[in-house]
């Protein structure tokens, strides 16, 4: 058996860390394709978000099996103690490998694992999980705090980077640049000056700044507002104001790629 293509992260997971993405994927329309395949990969060291994860797309269907993928064997060991019909756990790496019957993914979950990578190792990543995706699948990979208040992730087809979203605990929010802290690796060290994402982090904050006296109705009003302003300011915001209003804003990758 081949070795699993990867390193072994530091595991750190908490419990209802990654809501913010997991409520992203459970919106996206091919979640309510038939007998859909989501993989966790790097679940860490704990199981507890691929549990999770399943959880909240049973909601959106009933026939969704959630696979979770380490590269540490004690991790899929612990993982395998709970496995279900419709939970499965394997050991492997950005190869993604799948159970017996599965032939690719509908969805690829990659958190807090590339941020312990170089950048220069992206593009390899993205593209060996890109290459697992069943037809109009799509990866998702990204970064959140520990409590997952604050989050970002890049959405990539079979062959390219698609958007690039972030997810905001909107309540106590100074300005929304504090997710700098948490940007996907290919974007966090492109956070200067002359760069698209900085362009883009600097709007949010202009945005956020003139719409503070909206705040006399809440956080809320207030990031639907920025999300409005920058759409007539041109930038390509997905409109879904269902989505604004949970702190979430999605804008096309061109916007912010290096």
């Amino acid at each position: 058996m081949a070795k699993p293509i990867g390193t072994v992260t530091r595991g750190t997971t908490n419990p209802n860390r990654l809501r913010r993405v997991d409520r992203y994927i459970a919106s996206l329309p091919i979640i309510k394709t038939p007998n859909p395949v989501v993989v966790d990969l790097g679940f860490g060291a704990s199981p507890i978000t691929a549990v999770e994860l399943r959880a909240r797309l049973l909601k959106v269907n009933a026939g969704v099996r959630v696979v979770g993928v380490e590269i540490e064997r004690e991790r899929v060991e612990r993982g395998l103690a709970i496995a279900q019909p419709g939970l499965d756990f394997t050991h492997g790496g950005f190869e993604t490998p799948l159970p017996a019957g599965l032939k690719a993914a509908t969805v690829i979950r990659a958190f807090n694992v590339l941020r312990q990578y170089d950048e220069s190792e992206v593009a390899a990543a993205w593209q060996l999980m890109q290459s697992r995706l069943a037809p109009g699948g799509l990866l998702i990979e990204g970064t959140c705090d520990e409590i997952g208040r604050l989050s970002s992730w890049v959405t990539l087809d079979a062959v390219r980077p698609l958007w690039f979203t972030i997810s905001l605990r909107l309540n106590g929010l100074e300005q929304p640049s504090k997710v700098a802290e948490r940007l996907p690796k290919a974007l966090i060290h492109h956070n200067l000056p002359g760069e698209r994402v900085h362009d883009w982090l600097s709007a949010l904050d202009k945005a956020w700044a003139m719409q503070a006296p909206l705040s006399t109705f809440g956080a809320i009003q207030r990031w639907v507002a920025v999300c409005e302003q920058l759409v007539g300011e041109g930038w390509p915001i997905t409109v879904n104001r269902k989505r604004w209003r949970l702190g979430e804003v999605t804008v096309d990758w061109n916007a912010v790629k290096p």
